[in-house]
């Protein structure tokens, strides 16, 4: 009998790794959740990068596109997708794209060096030091890029460093859509 009861956590343990391989099996791993497509960017206010230090003004998120299209890209220094992906950021700034950088858990110093060695492809870079920004986006981590029309709404996420261009041209072909009418209430 005491045999019998020294299998059962044995027994438990094996039932737990057949659930989580089953699991393991059957979860996509390119997938990525896009809670925020559709909704308003988050109101979050972060100082305004200047020269290497946060400040002294703030901005919010909202309100940094200035009522136009914006990518909003968040990266960081100690990124090396970040890195990869700069060129790509630059191109959008030289084709005249608004791209908005916000610096996710990044010193300013770092973050100031990290653009004056590769360019400075953002019409404005707000300091995320505490990475609220990156809470209310919902990221999974770093460089994840929003696409945000005029109105504040996002309208698609790209997670990943941009290296596609057809991500690229998604990505600014859903910004610059036109807002769709609400339906007209028919008497």
């Amino acid at each position: 009998m005491n045999r019998w009861l020294a299998l059962i956590p044995l027994a438990v343990l094996a039932a737990l790794a057949v659930l989580f391989v089953g699991w393991s099996l059957n979860r996509d791993p390119a997938y990525k959740p896009d809670a925020m497509v559709g909704q308003q960017i988050p109101e979050t206010v972060l100082p305004m990068l200047t020269g290497d230090q946060p400040g002294p003004g703030n901005l919010d998120l909202k309100t940094a596109g200035v009522g136009k299209p914006m990518l909003v890209n968040v990266f960081a220094s100690w990124c090396a997708p970040c890195r990869v992906e700069h060129p790509k950021l630059l191109e959008l700034k030289a084709r005249g794209v608004n791209v908005v950088g916000i610096a996710y858990k990044d010193e300013p110093v770092a973050t100031r060096a990290f653009l004056d060695e590769l360019g400075d492809p953002f019409a404005l870079v707000l300091v995320d030091h505490e990475g609220r920004a990156g809470l209310d986006l919902g990221i999974s981590g770093v460089p994840e890029t929003f696409a945000v029309d005029a109105m504040g709404r996002i309208t698609a996420k790209h997670s990943g460093p941009l290296l596609n261009d057809a991500d690229i041209e998604r990505l600014v072909a859903s910004m610059q859509a036109p807002p769709r009418q609400p339906p007209s209430a028919k008497h």
